[in-house]
């Protein structure tokens, strides 16, 4: 009961003199400011440097994206940190507000500091962009003209104010293309730190490609920008290009993955990187696996790739690239060479089963891709002038390979299956007979590819005992060939067939009879996969 009663009598102070503690100014111990006063002060100072009203942040907006902007929802926000929130941005043309908008932004989220208000520092903590959507028109187009006229870009030197981080994130990047559709760059997630005029950034890049498809990720540094000459300004890099799927380039299939760094100016970027792909294919062809290591330079205002080198390798083939790929749109030109491989690794990403020959082979040739697919195959635009030398090629079918080497038994003047001249081929490889076959002596000659056509004006080979100069085609697309030349023998012409043929090819030895040597005959070899045939031509058939 007592303490009950203490407790009631507790006195409280009287509201004057509480007005009083509330109101009598304390003395800053360092200045003898009165505290009061300096907040005073301060917060007219931060109503008059305040950074982030609408009316400063809508222009800023506008200069940064280049349009003009309309902003559903702002709104300031100050605790735990100064900064704004804007919703619902339509970015619109200003050349031309009644064409589409140009794009969209979600959200944008700004934070910036207490203590660098106060300090009047130019500095905001985070920049986060959420949902960004920028339509760029083709290129040449008129839109495009006006959105981005010629040197707009020379004004652009970064912000005053120092960004420590910059996010954009769950956005995308659409540059519409001349002939309708467009190329569709999803952004999981763009952060630049250090962004500020005059300065060097870096950045950590997470997308996609949309063709050929595939996911990006780049770490690096870029800058300082260099407004004068865009193409001075420096940059590096690290990235990994992943699930590329090269059937969106073409008639060809298979699923690439890259690694590699670059560094240099914007206008000259000299890149390295290594490929694998483990399923290489053209139209319906084997997949094949396939490494690749690259050296190269990138234009990147153009887009244009020099090829300083390039060595591919599939199965125990090497292959060596140099050329380019430039222009508007992309024009591929290269020179290819394989100075010493297999015909059989060559030809496997062609052939849906076990090419039809194979053996030691040297190539030379230049390769030129029309630009701009526009649903034409790959192999209708490719264009390929060169030459090659199998020196000792065989068929890989048994049937067709003893047939020919019957026929070169023939041609020396002995009995079919007692050949004089073999030369057995290696058993240890996949593609190879398991009896061990004969093998032509030799196969060379040039070559042209033209719309999936594989053309020869003069195809030499060799078997013992005879020598054939061939003129014909070979088609990529169904595997037909149709190769027709001369055949010189040692035996005289009854030998080129079997049987009662070669009794009555017997008086005509003396037509087919060349002075100091055996029988010139007209040869043929033509078909189909299972069906090819190789053999004597008489009739000019």
């Amino acid at each position: 009961m007592a303490n009950a009663a203490r407790s009631a009598t507790v006195t409280h102070p009287s509201p004057a003199r509480t007005w009083r503690r509330v109101f009598t100014p304390k003395i800053c111990m360092c200045s003898g400011i009165p505290t009061c006063v300096l907040i005073v002060v301060g917060l007219v100072l931060l109503n008059i440097h305040w950074p982030y009203r609408y009316r400063v942040i809508k222009p800023m907006l506008e200069e940064v994206f280049a349009s003009q902007v309309q902003i559903g929802h702002y709104h300031r926000v100050y605790f735990p940190n100064p900064g704004f929130m804007a919703t619902d941005i339509t970015l619109q043309r200003k050349s031309a507000p009644n064409l589409p908008p140009l794009g969209s932004i979600s959200s944008v989220t700004v934070e910036g500091r207490w203590s660098d208000l106060l300090l009047l520092r130019k500095e905001v903590r985070s920049v986060d962009i959420t949902g960004l959507h920028i339509v760029v028109p083709a290129i040449g187009s008129r839109e495009n003209h006006e959105d981005f006229p010629p040197g707009s870009s020379s004004g652009f030197t970064g912000p005053e104010a120092a960004v420590q981080q910059l996010r954009i994130h769950d956005s995308t990047l659409d540059i519409m293309r001349a002939h309708g559709g467009r190329y569709s760059f999803p952004i999981r997630m763009l952060a630049i730190y250090n962004l500020q005029q005059g300065s060097k950034l870096s950045y950590s890049l997470d997308m996609r490609n949309p063709q050929p498809g595939g996911h990006i990720f780049a770490t690096g540094t870029f800058g300082p920008l260099n407004p004068g000459n865009l193409g001075l300004t420096p940059l590096t890099g690290d990235f990994t290009f992943a699930e590329v799927n090269l059937h969106d380039v073409g008639d060809v299939s298979g699923t690439l993955a890259s690694k590699g760094s670059f560094q240099g100016t914007l206008r000259h970027i000299d890149a390295n990187a290594s490929s694998e792909t483990p399923n290489f294919a053209v139209g319906h062809g084997q997949p094949t696996p396939v490494s690749a290591s690259v050296k190269c330079s990138i234009n990147g205002l153009t887009g244009d790739v020099v090829l300083d080198g390039v060595d591919a390798k599939t199965n125990s083939t090497g292959i060596h690239v140099q050329g380019g790929v430039v222009g508007s749109p992309k024009v591929v030109d290269v020179d290819i060479s394989v100075p010493s491989g297999r015909a059989q690794d060559i030809l496997r990403p062609f052939f849906p089963g076990v090419p039809p020959v194979a053996g030691k082979v040297w190539l030379h040739s230049h390769a030129h891709v029309d630009g701009g697919g526009n649903g034409v195959p790959f192999l209708d635009r490719l264009h390929l002038d060169g030459s090659f030398d199998v020196p000792d090629e065989r068929l890989t079918d048994h049937a067709e390979e003893h047939e020919l080497s019957d026929f070169s038994s023939r041609a020396q003047s002995s009995k079919p299956g007692k050949q004089q001249s073999v030369i057995e081929a290696p058993a240890s490889n996949a593609d190879q007979p398991e009896d061990g076959v004969d093998v032509l002596s030799s196969l060379q000659g040039p070559a042209k590819i033209e719309k999936g056509i594989i053309t020869t004006q003069r195809l030499t080979f060799q078997v013992p005992g005879a020598s054939a100069d061939f003129h014909g085609t070979f088609d990529l697309h169904d595997n037909a060939v149709h190769l027709s030349g001369n055949l010189r023998m040692q035996s005289n012409v009854s030998h080129a067939a079997t049987g009662f043929k070669s009794v009555l090819l017997k008086p005509l030895i003396p037509l087919f009879k060349k002075k100091h040597a055996g029988a010139l005959i007209p040869i043929a070899v033509t078909g189909r996969p299972g069906s090819y045939k190789i053999g004597s031509d008489i009739e000019g058939k």
